[in-house]
C-alpha cells in the first residue's frame, strides 16, 4: 500500500468516526417529562411521539441517544440542551 493510499484510508476512517457521534440525553431528577419532551421537539427537531419515547427511555434506562452526526453538527444541539439545564454528552 502506498503512502497516498494509507493517507486516504486514514482520512476516511477519521471521517467515519466523526460521523458516528451521538448526542446522549441522561436522566435527571430535576426536569419534568413535559420540559424534556418540549426541548427535544424544539432543539432536536423530534416529532412529539419520538420525543416522548426518548424521554421515557432516558427515564427508565438512564440515557438515550437523541441525535447523531459529526461533532460539529451536534455541538449546537448540545449547547442549547445544556443551556436548558438538561444533562447531555456527545459520545
Amino acid at each position: 500500500m502506498s503512502t497516498k493510499e494509507k493517507t486516504s484510508y486514514s482520512d476516511q476512517t477519521a471521517e467515519q468516526q466523526e460521523e458516528q457521534k451521538r448526542l446522549i440525553l441522561y436522566n435527571d431528577d430535576v426536569n419534568t417529562f413535559d420540559f424534556v419532551i418540549e426541548s427535544l421537539i424544539d432543539v432536536c427537531e423530534h416529532d412529539p411521539l419520538q420525543a416522548e419515547n426518548c424521554a421515557l427511555i432516558a427515564h427508565y434506562k438512564g440515557k438515550c441517544p437523541v441525535k447523531s452526526g459529526s461533532f460539529n453538527e451536534l455541538k449546537p444541539f448540545y449547547t442549547e440542551m445544556i443551556n436548558r439545564k438538561l444533562t447531555v454528552k456527545i459520545k
